[in-house]
């Protein structure tokens, strides 16, 4: 049998702004999920295909061998609007993470990547009239929330919370307390906050915990100790007299160290060398360490079993920006690569169905 739906169109009142058109909307299709003409599981699929293949070429080849004709101006447009209702749905509505975290213990990393954004440049256009642009490089900040067990292993009940912003690291912080809101953190048995000496991370991590509640018997934060250990051989590197084995040596012995506990050996250590043509290089790497003296309770952190390394958040850097949004003449605005960004977050993370539900959702703000 064959149902006969039919919706009408809306627009506004003097439908003009300048020579275009104001975008009307059909609300009874809306309401079944379909937006851009298509249904809510073909733009699932185009939207996946595009975050999770290596360009948004490759996702309209793919549908045309399955026998999806579309113009790759329709295929971006699908899923960069598929991208933005998801977005506003997350802000608006209640998350279902399907799992608890109450009694589990919580980590939580930062990183930053490196992509490179079309912006526009002041002055005269090209002659065929098109507005000249940089490519400067630009950071997204990502971040990713994920379960331990009592070994410290990734606890694969809990499926890991993956998302970036290009916005700022206000924007990405806003973002994150969102989520841990959602999540109900106060509720976790132990919280750990790791990541590498970025300043623009740990400055804004003292606000975020008095904003979640969290009790300080409840917190942990970490310098991840790989970051440390580099910053080693960087005091080591500094030394040019001595001969390779000296500073391997150096370099092992006062990691021991930090595994330890014994962080204030480490900084005398680094104090005893501090002379020299480099001295001021090796001041900066000293300032290092004391500044993060209390982010490097390595020892106490193995004995309760939790990580000290942020591979994960590295990784997520790798999979989510570097293998998709970086690459040999890869422009992009803002908004689209925030969009790309979102999709390949939620498929990395083996969340696609809470992002397809979220888009899925009749959000009527999205075209505001």
């Amino acid at each position: 049998y064959t149902t006969l739906f039919r919706s009408s169109y809306f627009t506004r009142k003097g439908n003009r702004r300048g020579k275009r058109r104001y975008p009307g909307l059909y609300p009874g299709l809306m309401v079944l999920g379909i937006h851009e003409r298509c249904t809510p599981g073909l733009a699932a699929e185009i939207s996946l295909l595009a975050g999770m293949l290596g360009s948004l070429e490759e996702a309209r080849e793919v549908l045309a061998e399955r026998g999806i004709e579309l113009n790759i101006k329709v295929v971006r447009q699908i899923t960069y609007r598929f991208a933005q209702r998801a977005r506003t749905a997350q802000r608006m509505m209640e998350l279902d993470f399907g799992s608890d975290i109450a009694g589990r213990r919580v980590a939580i990393s930062a990183d930053g990547g490196r992509i490179r954004l079309r912006e526009k440049k002041r002055g005269k256009k090209t002659a065929k009239g098109r507005n000249r642009f940089r490519g400067a490089w630009r950071e997204p900040k990502l971040f990713i929330i994920y379960v331990v067990d009592a070994e410290g292993k990734l606890e694969r009940s809990f499926m890991p919370i993956i998302d970036a912003l290009i916005r700022g690291p206000d924007a990405m912080f806003k973002l994150l307390h969102a989520y841990l809101s959602q999540l109900n953190l106060t509720q976790a048995d132990q919280v750990l906050f790791i990541a590498d000496g970025a300043t623009w991370i740990w400055n804004r991590i003292p606000t975020l915990i008095k904003r979640l509640g969290l009790a300080p018997e409840q917190v942990h934060e970490l310098i991840d100790f790989y970051h440390a250990v580099e910053h080693l051989g960087k005091v080591a590197a500094l030394r040019k007299n001595w001969p390779v084995i000296q500073r391997k040596s150096w370099v092992r012995k006062h990691r021991r160290l930090l595994l330890q506990g014994h962080v204030e050996k480490v900084i005398s250590a680094v104090k005893e060398i501090c002379c020299g043509r480099n001295s001021s290089a090796i001041r900066t790497q000293r300032d290092y360490f004391v500044k993060n003296i209390t982010r490097m309770a390595y020892k106490r952190l193995r004995e309760i079993k939790m990580p000290i390394g942020s591979g994960c958040v590295e990784s997520a850097i790798r999979r989510v920006v570097n293998l998709r949004l970086k690459g040999p003449c890869i422009f992009w605005c803002k908004e689209n690569a925030e969009a790309i960004l979102m999709l390949r977050c939620y498929w990395k993370a083996g969340r696609w169905n809470m992002l397809k539900n979220m888009a899925n959702t009749f959000v009527p703000e999205a075209y505001a």
